[in-house]
């Protein structure tokens, strides 16, 4: 037994080497001798500029106030901690992947999914700017569907891949109605017209606030920028949101493969992007108009 202890010992310090070497999985920081992960989270905060804090050398992107981009980033936040929930009030299975859930309601009908819970914030925006003439979407099929002609009555007549709009019922130009025109838009749109109605951006580094990342399809899915900073390198990062099927509370992102800037991202184009639990293999971007 004695023999064999020095062979042990070897093995034991060629193992200890081995370990020693493998690349770090989880990135960390030193602070004050001790090794311990960056604090970007503000759980007390209700707001998605609020609950996360900048990571060193950065600095938040400067947008005018009242913008679309201004919107996003001060949208109110459920505090921290509370759940997503499906549409049928029921938790979703996985809640692993957000640090925050958006005050926005989750219909019953079970229609506001990824692209529609996107199309909804847009369109309230549009809608508390009073600039209600600005929102429109297309159908799958390519028609061109406004709230300004549903409001005046116009309703669709769908045949197969024909739409044909036909007055049909009263003005109505109310906030409840304004939600049935949402309904109708969720029903007939969703990622794959979103694709090909809205302006794509070219390059990554022209990415702003609002825009979406986007894999058009059935099924596709498609998230949004709600934050924006930058370096004195000029090296941007991003904080994203996104509703889900089932439909479901709107939340913001964990990044799961960077434990230093989690919740940050780092964005560029066809690239594979895992985000929560959706993986775009090749990142496309698209921009309201």
């Amino acid at each position: 037994m004695k023999k064999a202890l020095p062979l042990l010992l070897s093995i034991t310090l060629i193992a200890i080497l081995i370990v020693q070497l493998q690349p770090v999985k989880q990135a960390v920081v030193m602070v004050k001798g001790s090794i311990t992960k960056p604090n970007l989270i503000n759980k007390d905060s209700l707001t998605i500029k609020s609950r996360v804090n900048l990571p060193e050398g950065y600095s938040r992107v400067n947008y005018p106030a009242g913008s679309f981009q201004d919107y996003l980033r001060n949208y109110k936040l459920k505090p921290y901690g509370s759940k997503i929930i499906n549409y049928d009030n029921s938790e979703y299975f996985w809640q692993g992947g957000h640090i925050g859930i958006l005050e926005v309601p989750v219909p019953s009908n079970g229609l506001q999914q990824c692209a529609d819970a996107l199309i909804r914030i847009r369109s309230e925006y549009l809608w508390e700017k009073n600039r209600t003439d600005e929102i429109g979407f297309k159908f799958t099929s390519g028609h061109y569907c406004s709230w300004t002609k549903y409001a005046e009555g116009f309703r669709p007549k769908i045949n197969g891949n024909k739409v044909t709009f036909h007055k049909t019922a009263s003005a109505d130009h109310s906030k409840t109605n304004f939600y049935k025109y949402l309904n109708l838009i969720y029903t007939y749109s969703g990622t794959l017209s979103l694709y090909h109605e809205l302006t794509p951006i070219t390059y990554a580094s022209n990415l702003k606030i609002g825009d979406m990342m986007i894999k058009g399809g059935t099924p596709g899915h498609i998230v949004m920028i709600c934050d924006e900073i930058i370096n004195a390198q000029g090296e941007k990062k991003y904080l994203i949101f996104q509703g889900n099927t089932p439909a479901q509370s709107v939340h913001l992102v964990r990044n799961l493969e960077d434990d230093v800037y989690s919740p940050w991202y780092k964005l560029e184009n066809d690239k594979r992007i895992p985000v929560s639990n959706y993986v775009f293999g090749s990142a496309k971007f698209v921009r309201f108009k």
